[in-house]
């Protein structure tokens, strides 16, 4: 998704720095002054505000900027403004969550529990704005659920009553009732545990009274619409369709440590670290395969169990995105992963626009006999009538031709 469409007068101009690319949403003059190199001081360029490139793209919303800036060197992403802010924090302040997710994701030593000159973190400022899809990337990269604000002692929950975000703390209650994504684990089982008895219920066989009461009840309760129940078809529709042996998923990206899923309050390390920690051969040789239209695991030997004990020693997780090429299982770089995924990189598609032959027709518009009043409502059948009236007038006028001119001619 891409944000330049909002401020279509922003990339115009000269960029010749970091910043100044970064200021005028130009990701040509970025890419071309990060294949050219920077230096320390020149990332690191502020404005009068306290804030670098990073930040202000950030603030802006400019997507297409913060994924080139995961290449660049010397940045410093808990770098904070003259107010306390980071990238982060502003990113949840603005409730921009792709922005925020993929900071979480892709740039290494991300500190949640940094806090402004207010004493407020980057979950904090998400819950007072109501962001509730913020509020759970941070729960879930590891965030701490009961932090409080230096200056009032207030926690999330408080917050939210105070600012209203009755939603958000809707929120977090469900996710403190279930903490854990378990279905982005191994010993996940797709399969509804209220189906059977469902299905058993539905395929008993019922008394006479039971199928009149039955009846009754089908005809004279009304159905109003309601939130989805609890555990209910849409809780494991959504489950059986993110899981990781789910073939939307399983086809294009796979966990590092699927033995250790999201889970509140759990640290996870971002996709660099882990690929710094494991490099890309190790977890090639020892990852998931595909073969024969299955799907099979290598087999274990010293490195693969400490690559899957990794997070439960370090109680940390992480996701890395992965594709066959040439029947081997590659890492996708960052720099190609972030470009469209819908079409290949090359492959434009060619859209042709066509004029129709026949202009389109335009409505008559029917002109009131008098403004002050309303017209009478024409039925059809009154339509159909006056329709023939003027067949037999047109036939009669016809008619009358045809007559005078034989006339005239036996005259003659």
């Amino acid at each position: 998704i891409s944000i330049l469409a909002l401020f279509p007068n922003a990339s115009g101009g000269s960029a010749n720095t970091l910043y100044q690319a970064c200021a005028k949403n130009n990701a040509a003059a970025l890419r071309r002054v990060l294949e050219r190199g920077v230096t320390r001081e020149e990332v690191m360029e502020l404005d009068i505000n306290g804030r670098n490139g990073l930040m202000v793209a950030v603030s802006k919303g400019f997507v297409d900027l913060v994924y080139e800036l995961n290449q660049c060197p010397f940045l410093d992403i808990n770098h904070q403004d003259n107010d306390g802010n980071t990238a982060l924090m502003i990113a949840a302040q603005a409730c921009f969550v792709i922005i925020l997710t993929y900071i979480l994701n892709y740039f290494s030593g991300v500190d949640m529990e940094l806090r402004d000159n207010r004493g407020f973190t980057a979950l904090l400022k998400a819950v007072m704005q109501g962001s509730n899809d913020c509020v759970a990337s941070l729960l879930m990269a590891g965030a701490d659920i009961n932090v409080v604000d230096a200056t009032r002692g207030k926690d999330v929950r408080e917050w939210a009553l105070k600012t209203g975000r009755f939603e958000t703390l809707n929120r977090l209650r469900r996710l403190n009732s279930r903490p854990q994504a378990e279905q982005f684990c191994e010993t996940y089982v797709p399969e509804w545990p209220d189906l059977k008895e469902l299905v058993a219920k539905a395929t008993a066989t019922k008394s006479t009274g039971q199928k009149v009461a039955h009846r009754l009840k089908s005809t004279f309760i009304f159905s109003f619409p309601h939130d989805p129940q609890d555990n209910g078809i849409m809780d494991h529709m959504v489950r059986i369709t993110t899981s990781i042996h789910s073939p939307l998923v399983v086809t294009g990206c796979r966990p590092l440590c699927p033995s250790s899923p999201p889970e509140i309050g759990k640290r996870r390390l971002a996709v660099p670290e882990l690929m710094q920690m494991h490099p890309g051969k190790r977890l090639e040789e020892h990852g998931m395969r595909h073969s024969n239209g299955s799907i099979s695991v290598a087999s274990t030997s010293a490195s693969s169990v400490s690559l899957g004990s990794c997070c439960s020693n370090s109680d940390r997780r992480g996701s890395v995105l992965s594709m066959a090429s040439n029947g081997v299982r590659k890492f996708v770089p960052r720099s190609m992963a972030r470009h469209n995924s819908v079409f290949p990189t090359g492959c434009v598609p060619q859209i042709k626009v066509t004029k129709s032959g026949e202009p389109t027709p335009k409505k008559e518009k029917k002109k009131k006999l008098t403004k002050g009043y309303l017209e009478p409502p024409i039925w059809k059948y009154k339509e159909a009538k006056e329709e023939k009236k003027k067949e037999k007038k047109k036939e009669k006028a016809e008619q009358e031709k045809m007559d005078k001119g034989a006339k005239k001619k036996a005259k003659k």
